[in-house]
C-alpha cells in the first residue's frame, strides 16, 4: 500500500515539475481594439518619439497595453493614463531630469499629451542611464519593456549582481536568447508576458 501512494505522489511530482515556469501567454491576449484605441494618439506619440528618440509605434503599442488608449485610467497602485505612470516613481524621474521639483499630478497625467511625454521621456531616461550600453536595438526594446513593468534594477540582478557583467551577458545573446533567458530566470512571471503583448500590438499596428 505504501508503495502505491509513493508511485502515485512520484508521477504528481514529475507531472508539476515538467509544467514551465512562465506560462506567458496564458490568459490569450487580442491587441486589435486596444491598438485602434491607442492609434489615436499617434500624432503626439510621433511628437514625443521624436524628441526622445524612440519609435512611435512602440510608444502607441506600450498605450495599448498599459490602458487600452483611455487616458482617465487609474489603477490600484496607483498608475495614471495613457502610460500608466506612477507619480512618485516614474514621474519623479521624468521631474528630476527636467530639472524639477515634485510629482507630477494626477490631473497632469490624465492629459494625453504631457502623459505620453513624460512616459516618452521615462523610456529614453532609462536607454540611456541604467541600461546604457546594450547593443543589439530589439534587445534594447525587450529590455526597455521589462525594465519599465518590473523595474531596471530587477532586469539587471536577472543577468548578474554587478551591472557592467549583467550588460556584458545581454550583450551576447539575440532577442530570441534574451526572451527565452526572461522566461527562465526573471523572478516575475509578468516580464515575459509584457514583452509578448507589447510585440503583439507592435504587429497589430500598420
Amino acid at each position: 500500500m505504501k508503495l502505491r501512494w509513493f508511485v502515485v505522489l512520484f508521477v504528481l511530482l514529475a507531472g508539476c515539475s515538467s509544467k514551465p515556469k512562465n506560462d506567458y501567454r496564458n490568459p490569450p491576449y487580442n491587441p486589435t481594439v486596444p491598438v485602434q484605441r491607442a492609434m489615436q494618439w499617434m500624432p503626439i506619440s510621433q511628437k514625443a518619439g521624436a524628441a526622445w528618440g524612440l519609435d512611435p509605434k512602440f510608444i502607441t503599442a506600450i498605450i495599448a497595453v498599459e490602458s487600452g488608449g483611455n487616458p482617465n485610467v487609474v489603477s490600484k497602485s496607483g498608475a495614471v493614463g495613457l502610460m500608466q505612470l506612477k507619480p512618485s516613481t516614474a514621474g519623479r524621474e521624468v521631474y528630476r531630469h527636467m530639472g524639477w521639483k515634485g510629482d507630477p499630478s494626477v490631473s497632469e497625467l490624465k492629459n494625453p499629451e504631457r502623459n505620453i511625454s513624460m512616459g516618452t521621456a521615462y523610456f529614453s531616461i532609462l536607454e540611456h542611464g541604467v541600461l546604457a550600453g546594450i547593443e543589439d536595438p530589439q534587445v534594447m526594446q525587450y529590455a526597455l519593456v521589462t525594465s519599465y513593468v518590473n523595474g531596471a534594477g530587477a532586469l539587471l540582478r536577472t543577468f548578474s549582481s554587478d551591472r557592467k557583467t549583467a550588460i556584458r551577458k545581454i550583450n551576447s545573446m539575440d532577442k530570441d536568447e534574451f526572451f527565452d533567458y526572461i522566461v527562465e530566470n526573471h523572478p516575475s512571471s509578468q516580464a515575459p508576458r509584457y514583452i509578448w503583448k507589447v510585440q503583439k500590438a507592435m504587429d497589430a499596428i500598420d
